[in-house]
């Protein structure tokens, strides 16, 4: 049954089914973008299947051809308008984020479309991911002018060798099969069967993680990476990803560019050159900066990135990403500064700085509060309220 009778047009739809709750991300027609309601949602009914003894398996899955695009752009675009209005969001999700990948009872995605920066934050964390060949995921904040965020500071900078500053910078696109190979999805499904598998998850009325998985392995597919997979050029990327900054990482790329069989590169430098100067700089320090830090840590530093740009601190390049690529639609953005010369270090150095503690994203530290550290409770409910 659905929860409260609620209403088929929510962006959220939940169904109670015996123990298992199935979470349907109900946007279709906006590729299931996360707002401002869909993480209240979220969190809410997360704290409370986690507290629930009935409870014992969470499903989540997207409605139509997208599993979720990301985060709605438009919401921070015209957010602009008012001071800090797209905050209390941004707390709630990183703090959500925290929450997800730290949660008790076992959770499985299933994600048959589009995966997205935040989208895929309700994925890669999951006990269980289950992928299919419709899958797509990538993080490609820097070319609009953000960060990768929602954890992805910390998920990345754990991928083999330097891939996660090359999925990280160039916004490179990996499909389910890719996900399954490099640890970031669980299990490979083909698209035909995951309405059998989701029927059969919900019929076991469990979440004992040995026979969840064992029921999806009953589905699943062995992954054989395509011959042209990104994941066969780790040699290439590795040599150039791993230069000391944005600039030397172009340079070494172009170099390679140059040599038989490395025809792939030219797009994607291409791309790396239309992204914004600003988010690039931003992007490589905070995955580098994840190799050191706990999630709490990542989170924590996003969370100030954010506010950061969201308050154009040091650039306004987000938003005029947004509006050249879901605004006005015209693809050209005039980034500033418009070189990465021209970006000042120090700039960069300053949106990393921690905030007073009041304002800080609360990441609880103790099981006894394991749920604190809400919106609600931090020192931005105050000013605000």
């Amino acid at each position: 049954m659905s929860q409260g009778g609620q209403n088929i047009d929510e962006p959220v739809v939940i169904e109670e089914k015996g123990s298992v709750r199935l979470t349907v991300l109900n946007r279709p027609r906006q590729l299931n973008v996360i707002s401002p309601e869909v993480v209240l949602k979220l969190a809410e009914f997360l704290e409370l299947w986690e507290k629930d003894d009935q409870t014992k398996l969470i499903l989540i899955k997207g409605a139509g051809r997208a599993f979720s695009a990301g985060g709605d752009l438009k919401v921070f675009y015209h957010g602009q308008e008012s001071k800090d209005s797209c905050l209390e969001v941004v707390y709630r999700m990183y703090w959500l984020c925290y929450h997800i990948h730290t949660y008790k009872k076992t959770q499985v995605s299933l994600v048959n479309g589009i995966s997205m920066g935040g989208g895929a934050s309700l994925m890669v964390p999951m006990k269980f991911s289950v992928v299919t060949e419709k899958t797509v995921f990538a993080t490609p904040e820097a070319s609009f002018g953000f960060h990768t965020d929602c954890g992805f500071s910390y998920i990345h900078s754990h991928l083999p060798g330097h891939l996660g500053e090359f999925l990280a910078l160039t916004g490179a696109r990996l499909n389910g099969k890719e996900l399954v190979a490099i640890g970031m999805a669980t299990h490979f499904v083909p698209s035909g069967k995951l309405m059998d598998l989701e029927a059969q998850l919900v019929s076991l009325d469990s979440g004992d993680v040995d026979v969840v998985r064992s029921t999806i392995e009953e589905f699943s597919e062995k992954v054989n990476i395509d011959k042209d997979s990104i994941l066969n050029k780790q040699s290439v990327i590795n040599e150039c990803f791993s230069k000391e900054s944005v600039k030397q990482i172009i340079q070494a790329f172009e170099a390679e560019a140059s040599k038989e069989g490395n025809e792939w590169i030219t797009p994607v430098i291409k791309g790396l050159k239309r992204s914004s100067p600003t988010g690039l700089k931003i992007v490589l320090r905070s995955i580098r900066e994840g190799r050191k830090q706990t999630l709490s840590d990542c989170l924590k530093k996003e969370f100030r990135l954010t506010v950061n740009i969201l308050r154009k601190t040091i650039s306004p390049d987000m938003y005029e990403g947004i509006r050249a690529l879901t605004i006005d639609k015209d693809n050209s953005p005039k980034w500033n500064p418009a070189t990465l010369d021209e970006v000042d270090d120090e700039k960069i150095n300053s949106v990393f700085k921690p905030f007073e503690d009041d304002i800080e994203l609360q990441i609880p530290e103790t099981e006894e509060n394991r749920w604190g550290g809400k919106y609600e409770t931090s020192g931005y409910a105050s000013v605000r309220g």
